[in-house]
């Protein structure tokens, strides 16, 4: 078993006030409409929500992924995620550590987006380049998907 990581940073202005991004990114069930592969987000107690993600393949082989992370709010300008996997129920294999930064500028919300995703596979070091490859594809697809769907999201809430 190895662990195995990649991390993603991207900025964008995005064409509506930062409240109205604040509620997309706030709400788990949106959250998980926005983001490809990422089946369901579940509130669980006060500040953790429960991410399951759907089957992705890594390296010839299928894995699903569940995570708990603590969720901290600075309402309408920065959510932070830390994995937490004392509040999960079984085994976590994968979790994520990140912040969404909202800052209003002219013409909308300066966006910025950390995050850095670590998951134990049943694979040797030897294989960490193609995997960490694979990874960092996956993530950027995840990344671009997602931008478009926030984009449509809020495009279609000032309808």
């Amino acid at each position: 078993m190895g662990r195995f990581s990649t991390k993603t940073q991207s900025t964008a202005l995005v064409p509506a006030t930062p409240e109205r991004v604040w509620a997309a990114l706030a709400d788990p069930h949106q959250l998980a409409h926005m983001t490809p592969l990422l089946q369901e987000v579940r509130k669980q107690g006060a500040d953790h929500w429960v991410w399951e993600m759907n089957e992705i393949a890594v390296v010839g082989r299928s894995f699903s992924f569940t995570f708990t992370e603590r969720m901290t709010f600075e309402e309408h300008r920065r959510i932070e995620f830390t994995h937490d996997p004392s509040a999960g129920v079984g085994k976590e294999i994968a979790g994520v550590e990140g912040w969404y930064d909202l800052t209003p500028r002219d013409g909308g919300t300066w966006l910025e987006a950390s995050m850095e995703i670590s998951v134990d596979l049943p694979f040797p070091g030897l294989a960490r380049p193609a995997i960490t490859t694979a990874m960092k594809g996956v993530v950027a697809m995840m990344g671009q998907r997602f931008g478009h769907h926030l984009l449509e999201h809020l495009e279609s809430e000032a309808d």
